[in-house]
């Protein structure tokens, strides 16, 4: 009891230390965006549902920027028009911080109780590290939704699709509704042949949209025929905060970018992508399949900024993930730790702004895009899974499978076995666990 009582103790001044060390960073390194996007959603808000305005005509003052979301976005958001800003501000961070917690705890508890760690310490550390991330700091900063979305997604593809859940695929269509990127995730699910989550997913998104369009007519009709082609209202695309592979072609020649070198890039991007999914899914390693579709959807899209990679978030985590699996040994397990400890420490640190005034040159090339350098890498790189799955039914949460791996609601058993060099899964049958090939 005592030594248990000890350990703890050390472990809660860990964190706190950690926890301090987190905050003098964040008081050099972090940027004060005084809550920006925020602004300009409570203005758009206020404009038009006190004002009388309509919400595409507003633009915050001194700037070209407006609200640039579907109307389902401003019909989640319009309560906000009737709070006070400091309300405002504490429910985005509240929300963001509360999404951000369950997303890393679905991603990370696995491995803790995998590797021995105690839970509670494994997450607490995990949300330390999170602060200091340059996507995350910048989401909250901003006062972006990046992390809402996250959220929504991972419902469906961590909890709901790997349980057969008949309402898989709603988190993804609200997603889509609220902001049209997270559509790549339909695409996802259509690739990879859950044909029933796809159609729900769609399903969700049009009723979703149909419901704003009825409620909405005007700012409907506006924003679909005029606001969304309106690319003046997003910012420059070789800014180098726009770390996607238009970013890339537009910062090799600002004045004339190339859109046919973007397209060959994209096409060849969406095609390895579409392999690596369909591998991963096909042996159930539905996180992989999160990940993959995370880091493609900020290399395709026109523009990705910085606080757009929290969806490289759980790439990173899975890098851990891997690394510390009883089937990696030695150099294989130094590989994959020191790939998330450089990649995490790269996106920690604001490299690409020293690039942002002048990024000619190789140096400039190679700097400047540091970011998509990183999506890629996890796109191409990032280990897929060997999972096992139950013969009969769903095992209890918590199980223990094969390999000392986790059984999480819905059954799945992680042998963290590699697509890459991997022998093959002997087969097993241990409590009623299956192990595929």
């Amino acid at each position: 009891m005592a030594q248990g009582a000890g350990r703890t103790a050390v472990q809660v001044a860990a964190v706190a230390a950690l926890a301090a060390a987190v905050t003098v960073f964040l008081a050099v390194a972090a940027v004060r965006h005084g809550f920006f996007d925020l602004r300009v959603y409570y203005g758009a808000l206020t404009y038009w549902a006190r004002d009388g305005g309509e919400i595409y005509d507003f633009l915050k003052a001194g700037t070209q920027y407006g609200f640039t979301y579907p109307p389902f976005a401003a019909l989640v958001m319009l309560p906000m028009a009737y709070l006070p800003w400091g309300a405002a501000i504490v429910v985005s961070v509240a929300a963001t911080v509360a999404v951000s917690a369950v997303v890393i705890w679905w991603l990370l508890d696995p491995v803790a109780r995998r590797s021995g760690w105690t839970r509670w310490f494994a997450l607490a550390v995990a949300l330390c590290l999170a602060a200091a991330y340059e996507p995350m700091r910048e989401t909250v900063n901003f006062g972006q939704v990046n992390m809402l979305l996250l959220f929504l997604v991972a419902v469906d593809l961590l909890r709901l699709l790997p349980a057969g859940n008949r309402w898989a695929g709603v988190g993804i269509g609200v997603a889509t509704a609220i902001k049209l990127t997270p559509g790549i995730f339909v695409v996802y699910l259509l690739v990879t042949g859950r044909w029933r989550a796809a159609a729900t997913a769609i399903g969700s998104a049009a009723v979703a949209t149909l419901l704003a369009a009825g409620l909405f007519p005007d700012a409907s009709r506006e924003f679909w025929t005029e606001a969304l082609w309106n690319t003046d209202r997003v910012g420059e695309l070789a800014f180098v905060s726009n770390q996607s592979l238009r970013g890339v072609v537009a910062r090799l020649d600002p004045e004339h970018p190339s859109t046919l070198a973007w397209l060959v890039l994209v096409l060849v991007t969406l095609a390895v992508w579409g392999w690596r999914c369909r591998r991963a899914v096909a042996v159930g390693d539905e996180a992989t399949g999160l990940a993959l579709t995370g880091a493609v959807m900020c290399l395709v899209s026109p523009v990705t900024w910085v606080h757009h990679l929290v969806w490289l978030l759980p790439g990173l985590i899975l890098l851990v993930d891997n690394g510390m699996a009883a089937s990696a040994r030695g150099r294989r397990r130094r590989v994959l730790l020191a790939a998330a400890l450089i990649g995490y420490a790269l996106l920690c640190s604001r490299i690409v702004w020293a690039w942002e005034k002048d990024f000619t040159g190789v140096d400039g090339f190679l700097g400047s895009n540091t970011y998509v350098w990183i999506s890629l890498a996890l796109l191409l790189s990032l280990p897929i899974r060997r999972w096992a799955t139950p013969t009969g039914g769903g095992g209890p949460a918590g199980s223990v499978g094969p390999a000392g791996s986790a059984v999480e609601p819905g059954g799945v058993a992680q042998l963290a076995e590699q697509d890459r060099g991997a022998p093959a899964v002997q087969r097993h049958r241990i409590g009623g666990l299956l192990p595929v090939r």
